[in-house]
């Protein structure tokens, strides 16, 4: 059996202990201000990310590169190893559509290679939480084949809730119409979201203000908490320039919940961009992911 590894994108905002731990091969994804792109060699902090939209500035996101999927790719399939890669939600970004395109042209050329492309139908930590578990199948002995199959079950049961800070992000990726932004602005609701069982964001609902908004997705996390859930996972807690909500919402899900292990770290830009400033996500194995709502 030839030896495997398991890769992922940016987007999953992997705290760097990970990465070091698997050694982890990571796909850039891009963001812009500009003229100007970032995400491979060029990176900004994400707290001036953040401030630069404070500021008034937008932001674009963009997929990964095809010439550097195949370039990292192919580093790999030289050494003799197969390739998982758990890519960002194809409901939310063409970075699947390109990874499996790169796939597909290499395979023509590594006959006896395999290159499996996991559509994770998530985002950020939730990725993240999906490459350790496979890298823990991995290490008990699981094929490719065997974490491939287990990873399909495992990812409906990640769950992505997030509440945003301005309205006018959503507004701008086609989420809320202008004047729900306005009057939401104006009376300061705070709006949740959760990614849905295809990997896409579906709207559930308001809080007023932040600390209300805050307690409240500590609630919805208790409450779709999972029987047979494996507590020796981590959570995972993104923020998007706010460490201290995150730290406070850390504490409470200590308090709340089994989880022990808990992850924090910062949106990714790419991800930000349609956030904003503010923005705040607990991701967790818990129920079944729950379909879009009817509208």
């Amino acid at each position: 059996m030839r030896e495997y590894c398991i890769t992922t994108d940016s987007n999953s905002d992997m705290p760097k202990e990970y990465l070091e731990k698997f050694g982890t091969v990571i796909i850039p994804q891009y963001y812009s201000f500009g003229d100007t792109v970032y995400g491979d060699e060029l990176h900004m902090p994400p707290a001036e990310f953040y401030e630069r939209m404070k500021n008034g500035e937008l932001p674009q996101s963009q997929a990964c590169n095809p010439a550097v999927i195949e370039e990292k790719f192919r580093a790999l399939l030289a050494q003799g190893l197969d390739i998982i890669h758990i890519s960002f939600s194809s409901a939310l970004s063409g970075s699947y559509g390109n990874v499996c395109m790169v796939a597909k042209e290499l395979l023509e050329e590594y006959e006896d290679a395999k290159i499996t492309v996991i559509d994770s139908q998530n985002v950020s930590l939730a990725e993240t939480i999906m490459v350790i578990y496979a890298n823990k199948l991995k290490d008990s002995g699981a094929s490719c084949e065997e974490v491939a199959e287990r990873l399909e079950e495992f990812k409906g049961h990640l769950n992505v809730q997030f509440t945003v800070d301005d309205l006018f992000h959503l507004q701008r990726g086609g989420r809320v119409s202008k004047t729900v932004a306005i009057v939401g602005s104006a009376l300061s609701l705070k709006p949740f979201l959760y990614v849905n069982n295809v990997g896409g964001l579906t709207s559930d609902g308001t809080a007023r203000g932040r600390k209300k908004a805050l307690r409240v997705l500590v609630e919805r996390v208790v409450a779709t908490l999972s029987e047979d859930a494996d507590y020796t996972l981590p959570l995972g807690i993104v923020h998007a320039n706010c460490l201290e909500d995150a730290q406070n919402l850390s504490e409470l899900i200590k308090q709340e919940t089994p989880f022990r292990e808990i992850m924090i770290n910062d949106i990714s830009p790419s991800i930000g961009t349609h956030a904003g400033p503010g923005a705040i996500g607990i991701l967790y194995y818990g129920k079944p992911k729950q379909p879009p709502k009817e509208k």
